[in-house]
C-alpha cells in the first residue's frame, strides 16, 4: 500500500530529504540574517526609525532569498550574495538620509537669504506683521522693531518709542534733520517735562514720542 502510494519508494525519499536539504539552507539563511542584524544594531548607533526601515529593506531581502531556495530551486551561495546585496543596499540608503536632508536644508536656507537680500529697501522701510511701513517721511515707532541693514539686522524701540526723521543736507553741506516740503525753514520744537522721578520720565516717553510725531507734521503741512 505504501509502495502503491509512492510514500516508501525511492523517488519518494529523494523528494523528502531534498525539501528537507533546502529548509536547511533556508534556516542557514535566516541564522545568517538574523546574526548580521545583531552585529549591525551593536556596530551602528542608529535611531528607531533607521532601525525599522533597515529591519523592514533586510526582511524584504531575507523573504526573497528564502522564496528562491525553497521554490526556485535557487542555490544558497546565489542567495547569500542576493542577501548581502539587499544588506547593502538597504544601509547605504538609511545612510544617505541625513546628508540629503542637510543639503536640502543648506540649499532652502540660501534660497530664503537670497530673496531676502533682493527686497527693495532703497526708500527705507520696516517689515512689521507681513507689512511694508516706509519711513521716508518720517515717522514713531512705539514698540521693538527688527529692520534690516547691510549684514546684519537692527532693533529699534526695544527701550520705548524712539523717531524716525529724515535727513537732508543744506546749503552748507552739513547733513540734518528737516522737515520734508523744501520750504527751507527751520522748526523748532521745545519739550518741557517736570516729573518727580525717573520713573515718571519713563512713563512719559510715549506722550513726548506722540508731540513730537504731531510737531513733525504740523511742519510739513506748514513748510
Amino acid at each position: 500500500m505504501a509502495d502503491r502510494d509512492g510514500f516508501g519508494s525511492a523517488s519518494g525519499r529523494d523528494g523528502f530529504e531534498r525539501l528537507g536539504e533546502k529548509l536547511d539552507q533556508s534556516g542557514r539563511i535566516t541564522a545568517t540574517f538574523e546574526a548580521e542584524l545583531s552585529r549591525l544594531a551593536q556596530v551602528m548607533s542608529q535611531t528607531g526609525r533607521e532601525v525599522t526601515t533597515l529591519s523592514s529593506g533586510f526582511g524584504g531581502g531575507l523573504r526573497k532569498a528564502f522564496e528562491g531556495v525553497v521554490f526556485d530551486g535557487m542555490k544558497l551561495s546565489d542567495a547569500l550574495k542576493g542577501i548581502a546585496r539587499n544588506m547593502a543596499d538597504t544601509v547605504f540608503a538609511v545612510a544617505m538620509k541625513p546628508v540629503q536632508q542637510a543639503v536640502s536644508g543648506a540649499l532652502a536656507q540660501g534660497i530664503s537669504g537670497f530673496v531676502s537680500g533682493a527686497m527693495p529697501f532703497a526708500n527705507g522701510g520696516a517689515f512689521t506683521q507681513g507689512r511694508v511701513m516706509p519711513f521716508a517721511r518720517g515717522g514713531v515707532v512705539s514698540q521693538p522693531t527688527y529692520f534690516p541693514m547691510r549684514g546684519a539686522t537692527g532693533l529699534m524701540g526695544e527701550a520705548g518709542p524712539e523717531a524716525v526723521m529724515p535727513l537732508r543736507r543744506g546749503a552748507d553741506g552739513r547733513l540734518g534733520v528737516a522737515a520734508a516740503g523744501g520750504g527751507g525753514r527751520p522748526v523748532n520744537v521745545t519739550f518741557n517735562v517736570s516729573t518727580p522721578d525717573v520713573a515718571g520720565f519713563r512713563r512719559s516717553q510715549s506722550q513726548i514720542a506722540a508731540s513730537l510725531g504731531r510737531a513733525l507734521s504740523r511742519g510739513e503741512r506748514n513748510a
